[in-house]
């Protein structure tokens, strides 16, 4: 209700209350203790993230195996793009599958080019994901880091870095119907092709033109992965 002053003029109370003032007490503690928890979550990330890449430290030496859980494979940090000599080569990752036929039969796909779907997917795109520009390149640089020449796990996060390659490239064959309508997924095979960049007109360097390829073992596919036995 307006009130009037000793001028006889009118004056308006408050008006309505909007955002979080407009919502009931408990509500009110609801949304405190949401924002709570996600400011919790992101100083969490920051100081993961923060002792990955810098100098070791008390703290990065005596928690350094919870940080690696943290930021490996997804918060991984480099400085390739920083460093005096650059990457000059371009690496594209491909897969291909052997796929069980309802009939019981093996038929073994073609190689399929991972890193040209993504190329083609931020083409002409403004704003691409981080999972479009990141998320396969990121997968192979990890699986490189564990392990040696002749592609044999080194160290505990081999394991992983295969388990995550492998998850990403089933993801990729699904969406391009790999294996068919009643086909299941047994093995897959992963590999790289890694070409040099020209250089420029004007330079006199030479480099090779031939891709050179690294081809991975044979993996299963557990089931749960595979999509066999899914309703």
């Amino acid at each position: 209700m307006d009130a009037y002053d000793t001028q006889g003029e009118v004056r308006h109370g408050p008006g309505p209350r909007t955002g979080v003032a407009a919502l009931s007490l408990r509500y009110q503690i609801v949304a405190a203790l949401a924002l709570a928890v996600v400011a919790v979550g992101v100083c969490v990330h920051l100081g993961m993230v923060f002792l990955h890449v810098a100098p070791s430290n008390t703290v990065s030496k005596r928690h350094g195996e919870a940080i690696g859980d943290w930021v490996y494979p997804e918060f991984e940090q480099n400085w390739k793009l920083f460093a005096p000599n650059p990457l000059q080569q371009n690496i594209a990752v491909e897969v291909r599958a052997e796929i069980r036929e309802a009939d019981g039969t093996i038929r073994t796909t073609g190689w399929y080019d991972l890193s040209a779907q993504d190329g083609r997917a931020i083409d002409g795109n403004p704003l691409p994901s981080h999972t479009q520009q990141n998320e396969l390149r990121r997968a192979w640089d990890f699986l490189v880091a564990t392990h040696d020449s002749d592609n044999r796990p080194v160290g505990l996060r081999g394991d992983l870095a295969e388990s995550y390659l492998r998850r990403i490239a089933l993801l990729r064959l699904d969406r391009v119907d790999a294996a068919g309508e009643d086909g299941v997924v047994e093995r897959i095979r992963v590999r790289s092709r890694t070409t040099n960049v020209p250089p420029p007109d004007w330079s006199e360097e030479k480099v090779p033109d031939k891709p050179v390829y690294r081809e991975l073992p044979w993996w299963e596919v557990p089931a749960d992965e595979s999509g066999e036995g899914r309703a």
